[in-house]
């Protein structure tokens, strides 16, 4: 049985264990957020929606998530 490597992130603040490798479209469906209702920001640089494959997240890592809700 192959044991899973973990890191660390700062995820919106928080401390954030998490799967090593992970890619932002991975983090994102682990939190069951929609990929189109939300803006992603590693390290200070906002990651466009066609990097969310390709970016893969690493230890220490501070990753911002802001949800866009509707309403009136």
């Amino acid at each position: 049985m192959e044991k899973r490597k973990i890191m660390q992130i700062l995820l919106n603040g928080e401390t954030k264990i998490c799967e090593a490798g992970l890619s932002i479209r991975q983090l994102i469906e682990n939190l069951s957020l929609d990929l189109r209702k939300v803006a992603i920001e590693v390290n200070l640089a906002i990651i466009p929606r066609s990097h969310y494959d390709t970016t893969i997240l690493q230890a220490e890592d501070r990753v911002e998530i802001v949800r866009f809700i509707g309403g009136g």
